[in-house]
C-alpha cells in the first residue's frame, strides 16, 4: 500500500527531486510603518519655513537679528540703570539706548569718519605697499614669482572693492537713506524689545506649568547677562588691542599707524583667529615701510600681546560671560560665519554660549540622575551614598 507523500516546506525540494525540479517561492514582502508625532512634523516644517524665509528675505532678517541681539546686549546695562536710579524699564531703556546711540553719533563725527577714512586710504594704497614689500630686504625673490603675482592681484582686488564699500557706509557713495533707515529700524527694534521684555516674560510664564516659570525665566536672565557681559568685554579688549598695536606701529614710524590700529581692534573681535589675522596684516605692512628690524619688533609685540590677552585679559574680563572651549569657539565661528558672514563670526561666541546654556538646562535632570547613580555605585556596600 503506497504511502502518501510527505509534506514539503515551501521553497524546499524532495530528496528524489532533481536540481531542475526545485521550486522556489518568492519571499514574502513586509511593510514597515513609521509613525511620527505631529509635534515632530510641525517642528521640522517650522524649521524648513524659517530657513526658506531667511533665504527669501535675508537682508531684512539680518536687520531684525541685529536689533534683537542688541536688545540682549543692552539688557544687563538697562537692569543696572534701573537698580541705580529707580527708573521704570521703559525710561531706563530709552536713556541707555538713545544715550549710547547719541554717543556713537558724536564719536563718528569727531573720530570715526577720520579713522575709517584712514583705513580706506590704506586699502587703496595696498598695491603700492605690496610692491614695497617685494623690494624689501630678503623678499626680492617675490618679484615675478607665482606667489608674488597672486599677492599683487589680491591687493588690487581689495584696493578696488573694499574702499568702495567703506565709502558707501560713510555715505560718500551709495544710498544714504537706506543706511539711515536700516540703522533707525535696528535702533527701535532694540528699544521696543527692551521696553516690552516684562510683558514677554509674563506671556511666557502664562504657558509654563507650575514650577517651570522660575526655571526658564532664570535661563533668560543667564542668557542676557552672558551676552551683555560678552559684548562689553569684547569692546574693551578691541580698544586695548587696537591702541597697543596701533601705537606700536606709530612708534616704529609707520604712516598707516591709525589704520593698522583700527584693523587690529576690529579683527580682535573675532575669537581666537582675529588677532592672528591682524598680525598677518600688520607685520608685512611695517616690513614694507620700515624694514625687517621694525617688522620683527612688530611681530614680537603682536605675539606678546596675544599671550597677555589670552592668559590675563580675556580670563579676567570674560570669565563671567562665557565658558566655551577653544574647539567649540572655532566651530561656532565657522558655522555662524558661513551663515551670517562677518556678523555671524562676531556674534558666534554669545550664540554658542546661549545654545550651551539651553542644553545644560534641558539635560540638568538627567545629569543629576546619572551623578546620583554613580555616587550610589561608588559608595561601599551597606553604606548610604
Amino acid at each position: 500500500m503506497s504511502q502518501p507523500p510527505e509534506p514539503v516546506a515551501p521553497g524546499s525540494r524532495r530528496p528524489d527531486d532533481g536540481v531542475g525540479s526545485a521550486t522556489m517561492e518568492p519571499p514574502s514582502l513586509r511593510r514597515v510603518a513609521i509613525e511620527l508625532p505631529i509635534r515632530t512634523v510641525l517642528v521640522a516644517a517650522g524649521a524648513i519655513a524659517v530657513m526658506a524665509a531667511f533665504v527669501a528675505i535675508g537682508s531684512t532678517f539680518l536687520i531684525v537679528f541685529v536689533g534683537i541681539f542688541l536688545a540682549l546686549v543692552f539688557e544687563y546695562p538697562v537692569r543696572f540703570v534701573m537698580s541705580k536710579t529707580g527708573m521704570s524699564r521703559g525710561l531706563a531703556a530709552t536713556v541707555t539706548v538713545l544715550g549710547v546711540a547719541l554717543g556713537l553719533v558724536v564719536l563718528s563725527l569727531l573720530v570715526l569718519v577720520r579713522l575709517v577714512g584712514s583705513v580706506r586710504d590704506f586699502l587703496q594704497e595696498l598695491p603700492a605697499t605690496v610692491q614695497q614689500l617685494e623690494g624689501a630686504d630678503g623678499l626680492s625673490w617675490l618679484q615675478g614669482s607665482g606667489p608674488g603675482e597672486n599677492l599683487e592681484e589680491g591687493a588690487r582686488q581689495v584696493s578696488v572693492s573694499v574702499p568702495d564699500a567703506i565709502s558707501a557706509v560713510l555715505g560718500v557713495a551709495g544710498d544714504f537713506f537706506s543706511v539711515f533707515l536700516a540703522g533707525f529700524t535696528i535702533l527701535f527694534i532694540c528699544l521696543f524689545l527692551l521696553s516690552d521684555i516684562t510683558n514677554l516674560k509674563r506671556a511666557l510664564a502664562s504657558v509654563l506649568r507650575p514650577g517651570e516659570e522660575e526655571r526658564w525665566l532664570g535661563v533668560w536672565d543667564k542668557v542676557t547677562a552672558s551676552i551683555s557681559r560678552w559684548a562689553i568685554g569684547v569692546v574693551i579688549l578691541a580698544v586695548i588691542a587696537g591702541t597697543t598695536q596701533g601705537l606700536t606701529a606709530f612708534l616704529l614710524g609707520s604712516s598707516y599707524a591709525v589704520a593698522l590700529g583700527v584693523i587690529a581692534g576690529l579683527l580682535d573681535m573675532i575669537p581666537n583667529i582675529g588677532a592672528t589675522i591682524a598680525g598677518v596684516i600688520l607685520v608685512p605692512t611695517v616690513w614694507a615701510e620700515e624694514g625687517l628690524t621694525a617688522a620683527v619688533i612688530m611681530l614680537v609685540v603682536v605675539l606678546v600681546y596675544q599671550q597677555i590677552e589670552n592668559s590675563v585679559l580675556t580670563p579676567k574680563i570674560q570669565s563671567k560671560a562665557v565658558s566655551l572651549s577653544p574647539f567649540f569657539i572655532i566651530v561656532a565661528v565657522t558655522l555662524f560665519g558661513a551663515l551670517l558672514g562677518v556678523l555671524g563670526a562676531l556674534t558666534a561666541v554669545p550664540l554658542a554660549a546661549t545654545i550651551q546654556i539651553l542644553i545644560q538646562e534641558l539635560t540638568k535632570a538627567r545629569r543629576d540622575q546619572i551623578a546620583a547613580t554613580k555616587a550610589t555605585l561608588a559608595s561601599p556596600a551597606g553604606e548610604p551614598a
